[in-house]
């Protein structure tokens, strides 16, 4: 059983109050706390070894190199990838679907289709439009049902022999909905060779990832969601693919060899670095993943499961709060109303006025929001460092919040 109070004591930024009353953080789904381990190795990335990497022959660089690059095999372990190489850092997840959008221009030829569920973040959706509107590709979505699970049997007549790429997130950051993530690559790849991405943003922090299991060829996270710092992301795409995809920046860094007359190009996983990376945060993420294992992945999963479903079974018990998807399963998050608010930010501010920090709004899935036929939602998020008594607090809050409104 975990000791949640000595995990507490490493998130100082919890012991404050908000306008008198303590802090309850349940927005981790749009960032996590940072412990104070993870805040010390940026911090003495800076204070002791502050270089640039991979360039420099000095102490100091090379020092920062080696931190860095012990990093990336902290990740490649934690997600279970094959290849050191097959581990890109990115700024977050938005930027690696870019990137796979964008360098992945080489697999695709006009009247191809991409493929996308009806649950995905703007970043998960704008890129690939970018790409259709440049190539002449069909988009196809993948719809849902009423109860906000993906409609599969939808998805075996939508994949064909000119699917190219099928896009999805493990969890949706909008609903906490886990997605069928199996069935789903399975379907696909029974039908198609299409190349499988995962948004992983809001799975990675809840749950353990093995990539190769999955058999998934491109996975993108945000690991300022799982404790690291903000600024920091991860791609992983299989070795073959990365190989045969242009660089997505061009300069520093990222070149084998440049002149006027021709550049050539760096091997991985630097062909896709361009430029001085986030050094201290990456090194931070080595920290965070350090923070995760000491802990256990499957031990957050358990507790943050628990809190999870002590919410979902509370708001059900309550008549003037509708929850979307209460009958799918969750991972880490929960969205709802309260019955007749017709804004949710409403609520939210009310919450914000008792310390509780929640999130409202189309959380960047306005497609989502206009499926719910509403505006926006009041999304509860949880993480490792939460309690039973601060979802007791959502939920007076809640309460309150109806009665100054209604």
């Amino acid at each position: 059983m975990l000791n949640i109070t000595q995990i507490r004591e490493q998130f100082p930024i919890l012991n404050q109050k908000i306008n008198d009353y303590p802090l309850v953080y349940l927005d981790n789904a749009a960032t996590s706390q940072k412990p104070l381990s993870v805040i010390k190795a940026w911090e003495e990335y800076y204070l002791y070894y502050n270089a640039n990497v991979h360039r420099g022959i000095h102490t100091l660089s090379q020092r920062a190199t080696e931190k860095m690059e012990h990093a990336r095999e902290k990740v490649r372990k934690f997600i279970g990838a094959e290849h050191l190489e097959e581990i890109i850092f990115t700024k977050g997840t938005t930027e690696g679907i870019n990137l796979i959008a964008s360098s992945g221009r080489i697999f695709v030829k006009e009247g191809d289709n991409i493929i996308l569920s009806a649950l995905e973040h703007h970043s998960n959706i704008v890129p690939w439009q970018l790409l259709s509107k440049k190539f002449q590709l069909e988009i196809r979505v993948l719809e849902c049902d009423a109860t906000g699970q993906l409609d599969i049997e939808q998805l075996e007549k939508l994949v064909d022999d000119r699917t190219r790429f099928v896009s999805f997130n493990y969890i949706s950051n909008a609903l906490g909905v886990i997605n069928p993530v199996e069935k789903i690559i399975s379907i696909v790849r029974e039908k198609s060779e299409a190349i499988i991405c995962i948004d992983a943003a809001q799975a990675a922090p809840h749950m353990p990832i093995d990539v190769q299991k999955l058999d998934c060829d491109f996975l993108c996270f945000s690991p300022h969601k799982m404790y690291a710092p903000m600024g920091t992301g991860i791609l992983y795409g299989k070795k073959h693919l990365l190989e045969a995809m242009p660089p997505y920046q061009g300069g520093g860094e990222m070149i084998a060899t440049c002149s006027f007359k021709k550049t050539t190009f760096a091997a991985l996983p630097f062909k896709f670095e361009a430029g001085t990376p986030n050094v201290g945060g990456n090194i931070a993420l080595g920290a965070a993943i350090d923070f995760i294992n000491d802990i256990g992945i499957l031990n957050i999963k358990k507790h943050e499961d628990s809190l999870i479903s002590y919410l979902m079974e509370e708001l059900k018990k309550m008549e003037v709060v509708e929850i979307y998807s209460p009958d799918a399963p969750h991972a880490g998050a929960i969205s709802f109303n309260l019955k007749g608010i017709g804004i949710a930010s409403d609520v939210g501010m009310i919450l914000d006025k008792m310390g509780i920090a929640v999130r409202t709004g189309h959380h960047c899935a306005q497609p989502v929001m206009d499926m719910l036929k509403v505006n926006g939602t009041v999304r509860a998020s949880v993480a490792v460092y939460n309690t039973m008594e601060e979802i007791d607090a959502l939920l007076l809050g809640l309460k309150k919040a109806q009665k100054l409104l209604a």
